[in-house]
């Protein structure tokens, strides 16, 4: 037996590990044959699935302002305006960043690519991309048992959502309109994760004629389409956070707000974006912050 077990362990050995391969959300090809371990994070996204994986001592740098979880606080801050010498003194063998970073700073990720670091674009758009970016990221990392239970985990708590949806029927559920963005009077593409959200909390989207802009999940409205809407609008939610600087003071006195039904009931609500935003398991946390705003009579 101890002979069978030491051959095993020898061709495990001489096993060469196979090279992996993924495209990321810029079309660039990577190709890689071990787990990646010096890793900058620069979209806090990112980085909360990153350290969800397990890769406390891997992530070595992440972006300015992370505060989730509280060790991020702990690592070295970078952001795209660092120059070359920055990034290379920190010897990382990977960056990942998303596509608006990639595209507004095309020259600096180039410089550090000839330098040997591999810099990887991501950014997933609805629920079903979310599960595939966090399976990419445990291919990079080597952490694909995580992942799956990652997904699975989420899975079952969407799970739970569900059985509770079934308590009221749809006619039981309010009108929403939920921005994204004030000063644009903007709300979200009808796939978006925000409003997939939005549905598992309970709420029915008003705005289902908006139309994404640029490929992100940001769709412009206008007020004359929202007013067109007003007296179906039951609940108006904002995101709020660094995309959207706004308080309820400010919703409730804009333009012709009063024409609003929920501006006229006081049914108007603030929801922290990286809640309802983000990629990451907080999602979860952020259908119950909903349900509760939603239908803050019926218990949990």
């Amino acid at each position: 037996m101890r002979l069978i077990c030491s051959l095993i362990f020898t061709l495990l050995l001489c096993t060469p590990v196979l090279a992996q391969t993924i495209t990321d959300d810029s079309g660039r090809t990577i190709t890689f044959d071990h787990p990646f371990t010096r890793i900058i994070s620069l979209y806090a996204a990112h980085s909360e699935n990153l350290f969800n994986l397990g890769l406390d001592d891997e992530v070595i740098g992440v972006t300015q302002n992370e505060d989730y979880p509280l060790h991020a606080k702990e690592k070295t801050a970078y952001n795209a305006r660092d120059g070359v010498e920055r990034f290379l003194a920190a010897k990382p063998d990977l960056i990942i960043i998303r596509p608006m970073l990639n595209q507004g700073h095309s020259r600096l990720w180039a410089a550090l690519e000839r330098n040997g670091i591999t810099v990887v674009s991501l950014q997933p758009n609805t629920i079903e991309e979310m599960y595939e970016y966090w399976r990419t990221l445990a291919k990079l990392t080597g952490q694909e048992v995580q992942a799956e239970s990652m997904v699975a985990d989420f899975k079952s708590g969407l799970g739970r959502v569900e059985q509770r949806l079934t308590a009221f029927p749809k006619s039981e559920r309010p009108g929403v309109f939920f921005e994204s963005i004030h000063r644009k009077l903007s709300t979200f593409s009808p796939d978006s994760m925000p409003l997939f959200v939005l549905k598992m909390a309970g709420g029915i989207n008003v705005a289902t004629d908006a139309k994404s802009r640029n490929g992100t999940n940001i769709a412009s409205y206008g007020l004359e389409r929202l007013l067109a809407k007003s007296a179906g609008i039951d609940v108006y939610l904002a995101q709020y956070g660094a995309m959207n600087e706004v308080d309820v003071h400010t919703i409730m006195n804009g333009p012709a707000s009063s024409r609003i039904k929920a501006v006229r009931d006081g049914n108007v609500f603030l929801v922290d974006e990286r809640l309802v935003s983000r990629p990451t398991m907080r999602l979860l946390t952020g259908i119950n912050t909903l349900h509760g705003l939603l239908h803050p009579t019926i218990t949990r």
